[in-house]
């Protein structure tokens, strides 16, 4: 222990003598959390929309004022012709191209029945699929409108009607921020933890640090836990920093305790930073440290769920999702933050990240060879 000790004040020295580490540690937390909730929003508006109105009636230009009314369409122009309009997606100054044939509203009224053409820039997929969506929403609510105008209902309507209420459960009013904030979070912590265990033993390589612990009698597993429990610490630190953050910024409570938060992050982070000092006992410059450890972040921020649904990815994406550690944390963080879950709730979250942390340290204590 006493080996340990000296171990530790050494880490803590050399971290707090590194400025750019606390500028890493204290800023980047502070300036992503106050950013990205607003980027990562899952709202897609501003959709711009170019209308060819070949009709130029009244129903047409209700049609047109409900769609420009639900804010998320903004009217690029009317435009003569759809070879016209083609241009102007063409140009990127629209996303849609709404066509009204001749005769719209005759056939409305007369036939009870008439056709629209929708055309979508699809190079943005999500853009265009949502986009075409919400225009066809409205379009079936113009179109409900216009018939319940129409119809005069008996004083006893004879048909069956069915009505829908709806409540959602563990975020009422539907704020992605609630959302996102956990996970963005989740990716900080691990972002930190993994870059920064990553590149430790790997500096103590290229400054030369490390010939004069190797030829030290500090054992293996005590040079590992030197490394491993300062960051471990910092990390806490960095998940309380972004508690108090979106607080303060956008007044998120966990619904749960932050008993259970804390719990998993201490374990969590065991496992974060054995993958960070793993990676370093097997690089030679804090380059290659660097550059291996964005490959993985990529991936597991990719297959974590923060921003697409596991159980929509491809059944192999899923299988892989299950040794990904960052996906079990996000889950947990929206558990506990949105639903009010306890620690039992999440205990097989907890065990399965605590097989990820043992087989991830005991492999970074296998792989570090000291040389006399």
């Amino acid at each position: 222990m006493r080996t340990l000790k000296f171990l530790l004040q050494k880490e803590f020295r050399q971290i707090f003598r590194d400025k750019a580490i606390l500028r890493i540690i204290f800023l980047l937390p502070v300036l992503q959390l106050l950013v990205l909730p607003w980027a990562a929003d899952y709202e897609v508006k501003n959709i711009n929309l170019a209308v060819v109105d070949n009709d130029r009636n009244d129903y047409a230009q209700k049609l047109v004022s409900k769609i420009t009314a639900s804010n998320y369409f903004r009217l690029d122009k009317y435009i003569a012709s759809y070879k016209d309009a083609l241009k102007e997606i063409e140009n990127d100054n629209a996303d849609i191209i709404l066509e009204i044939p001749n005769s719209f509203e005759k056939n409305l009224v007369k036939e009870n029945a008439s056709t629209l053409f929708i055309a979508a820039n699809a190079i943005n997929g999500a853009k265009a699929g949502l986009g075409s969506v919400y225009l066809q929403t409205i379009i079936q609510n113009f179109n409900n409108d216009i018939r319940m105008q129409w119809i005069q209902l008996p004083r006893f309507n004879t048909q069956t009607s069915i009505d829908i209420t709806y409540s959602n459960w563990f975020n009422p009013l539907m704020d992605y921020k609630f959302f996102m904030v956990p996970g963005i979070l989740v990716l900080l912590v691990t972002m930190v933890g993994s870059f920064l265990a990553a590149m430790n033993i790997v500096r103590e390589k290229e400054i030369g640090t490390i010939e004069q612990i190797n030829v030290t009698p500090v054992k293996k597993y005590h040079f590992i836990l030197g490394k491993l429990i300062p960051f471990w610490v910092l990390g806490l630190v960095i998940l309380s920093i972004g508690l108090l953050i979106s607080y303060l910024a956008y007044g998120i409570i966990p619904a749960g305790s932050f008993f259970t938060i804390y719990v998993f992050a201490a374990c969590y982070l065991l496992a974060v930073l054995g993958l960070g000092l793993l990676i370093s006992t097997y690089s030679s410059t804090q380059q290659q440290a660097m550059l291996f450890s964005f490959f993985l972040i990529m991936i597991f921020i990719l297959l974590s769920g923060l921003y697409t649904p596991i159980s929509s990815m491809p059944m192999w994406a899923q299988w892989v999702t299950k040794f990904n550690p960052v996906s079990y944390f996000i889950e947990v963080m929206r558990m506990v933050v949105l639903k009010g879950s306890s620690l039992a709730d999440v205990s097989r979250n907890v065990y399965t990240v605590l097989a990820f942390a043992v087989v991830l340290n005991v492999w970074a204590v296998i792989s570090y060879r000291k040389r006399a």
